[in-house]
């Protein structure tokens, strides 16, 4: 969230982010000859046979009679969209083992690797090769890793690339074979938002998919999960499959299981509950003024649902002592006394209304890389929303507040520090305030929706490594979450489900990265690595409530266009949704003071739509 007028900053953020995955990248190894008893093991490393033994994502890939490097047939691959047309296959290896890989290759940002070594998986790349050029790495197997996938792929949005004549010189092996499809598939207990799931595993499987319906939803490791992100009183079909090296078994025969009854106006307390079916969510510029005005606490219209105070910021970014105050007379004259402002806060409460200290914003950044940090965090949020009497926490975490550390690439398994505490921080919140907690987030699309493509510095490093990096945070407490309210402004272009990228200011940005949260998306395009939907009842859409409050502004009639697709399938545009979810909780918007200054215009669009 910004103090001030319309910033570029998220903008040039993309910008910066695609200059450095241009400077990605490795240096190819020198490879020592192969022992006169080694083989060589690639399946069909020269194409002849069109692409049998292998496998391109997205059905990138094709053989081609040119060009060639030898013989009278070549890969060719083709990027598009989120898929880096990466072809690959499981090559049976002897453990402790040396094997040096090499093809030939064409094209620009052309990378050969080898994963699942057991030791250091290895990977060499060409920035541009306008003639073939021969890439060469080594490496060791580890004592018990008896196959290993060999692959090739291009770079996101660059032409085809090509190989031929690749070949895996070293030690055979015992052949890896798929497993059997599991068995047993059982339903376990059920939530609301939540159903787990448990079966009989395949022998050879290194892993199993989970899949609702033809969806691809979880991966896991063992022979257990638990599916969450679904929406209550709701009949789902399971199904599961086993995988190995050499590919995914046959899915195992479905089970049905139903989601208990969620929210709707009950009183067990739980999240789903406290707000509204439709909520309006503001944010309430109360530590300080800009160009909108100061709005006192009993002068917000009864619009608002949900009112965030605005900020709460740390005393230095590492301190993890967060602090809040009302705005300066000197900078607010208007403003009300504490007293005043927290007895208008009781009135909201008495109201419905629920009164949230926000953390961060623009200029709030907050890094939590010591468990010090994260327990001043705890005490000094408590002590705030103690002292005001307020209903919980929104998480309003900018800039470089989070960002991931090289090596973390599961968003399920986050080992960065300023992430794994803030989810413990957060975690102790709730159980010190109990179920009625109110928890939002208000994460920028960089942050969320960029993962798609982008997740961290990258498998190779060189990329931003704040993309993506609130998605370990939300999928950690998605049973905890009461709204994300992603900022879908002050962005710059962001890629949805259908390979397209989507721009600021219409229907379409809203349909589009709304239709994201709902629907899940593979992290960083990884079909193993699946971000599940969120109940449509915790979701809203992040909005400026006029032109000057921030880039990106929505008239009242697109934002209506955008809602009506998103809970009654009308006025969808080009923009195919995965759903109809007539439960999506509302908007929410930057600012109550800018749509004061707009007289009104974004909150009484908001009733006038929701009655």
């Amino acid at each position: 969230m910004e103090r001030t007028g319309p910033p570029a900053r998220m903008t040039g953020l993309l910008a910066a982010f695609s200059a450095a995955l241009l400077a990605a990248g490795g240096l190819a190894a020198t490879a020592p000859s192969a022992a006169a008893a080694d083989a060589d093991l690639a399946s069909n490393g020269n194409f002849e046979a069109g692409l049998t033994g292998w496998n391109c994502t997205g059905g990138s890939g094709a053989a081609v009679s040119t060009p060639v490097h030898g013989g009278n047939s070549a890969l060719k691959a083709t990027p598009a969209g989120s898929d880096n047309a990466k072809c690959s296959q499981a090559v049976t290896v002897e453990p402790d083992s040396t094997y040096t890989l090499s093809a030939w290759v064409q094209g620009s940002y052309v990378y050969l690797g080898a994963d699942g070594t057991g030791t250091t998986d290895v990977s060499t790349w060409t920035q541009s090769a306008s003639g073939w050029q021969q890439l060469t790495t080594t490496f060791r197997t580890g004592p018990s890793t008896t196959s290993v996938n060999v692959y090739t792929h291009g770079w996101y949005g660059t032409p085809a690339y090509y190989v031929d004549d690749l070949s895996l010189v070293g030690p055979g092996g015992a052949p890896v074979v798929v497993p059997a499809a599991p068995t047993g598939l059982k339903a376990g207990t059920a939530t609301d938002s939540s159903v787990a799931l448990s079966w009989t595993g395949s022998t050879g499987a290194t892993g199993y998919n989970l899949y609702r319906g033809d969806t691809l939803v979880q991966s896991a490791t063992g022979t257990s999960a638990t599916v969450t992100g679904l929406s209550a009183s709701t009949a789902y079909s399971f199904q599961v499959s086993a995988t190995n090296a050499a590919g995914e078994s046959a899915k195992s025969a479905a089970v049905s299981a139903t989601t208990t009854e969620g929210g709707g106006g009950g009183d067990d307390g739980s999240t789903s509950t406290q707000l509204p079916p439709h909520a309006l969510v503001g944010y309430l510029h109360s530590s300080f003024a800009n160009g909108s005005g100061y709005t006192r606490m009993a002068d917000v219209p009864d619009s608002w649902d949900v009112i965030d105070l605005a900020f709460g910021e740390p005393t230095s970014v590492t301190s993890g002592d967060i602090r809040f105050s009302l705005c300066p007379v000197a900078e607010c004259p208007n403003v009300e006394s504490e007293a005043e402002f927290k007895a208008a806060i009781k009135a909201k409460q008495a109201a419905g209304k629920k009164v949230l200290i926000s953390i961060g914003g623009q200029n709030g950044q907050v890094q939590l890389a010591t468990t010090a940090a994260r327990d001043t965090f705890v005490s000094s949020v408590s002590k705030i929303i103690d002292t005001y009497g307020l209903d919980g926490l929104d998480i309003d975490f900018e800039g470089h507040s989070l960002s991931l550390n090289t090596g973390d690439t599961d968003f399920r398994n986050p080992t960065t520090p300023v992430v794994v505490n803030l989810i413990s921080a957060v975690k102790s919140l709730k159980a010190k305030y109990g179920e009625k907690f109110v928890l939002t987030m208000a994460p920028e699309t960089f942050f969320v929706q960029l993962g798609y493509q982008y997740y961290g510095s990258g498998p190779w490093g060189g990329q931003d490594p704040r993309a993506g990096a609130y998605l370990p945070v939300i999928h950690a407490l998605r049973d905890d979450l009461t709204l994300l309210h992603v900022q879908d402004y002050n962005s710059g272009s962001i890629m949805g489900l259908d390979n397209q990228y989507h721009s600021m200011g219409g229907a379409d940005f809203h349909i589009a990265m709304t239709d994201m949260l709902l629907a899940g998306f593979p992290v960083a395009g990884d079909q193993t690595k699946v971000f599940p939907g969120l109940r449509p009842d915790q979701v809203a859409i992040g909005l400026p409530a006029s032109t000057q409050a921030g880039n990106g502004h929505t008239s009242p009639a697109e934002v209506t266009k955008a809602l009506n697709c998103l809970t009654k399938k009308t006025d969808c545009g080009s923009y195919a949704t995965h759903g109809t979810w007539s439960d999506l909780r509302g908007l929410m918007t930057w600012s109550i003071n800018w749509d004061h200054f707009n007289n009104w215009e974004f909150s009484k669009n908001f009733d006038a739509y929701f009655g």
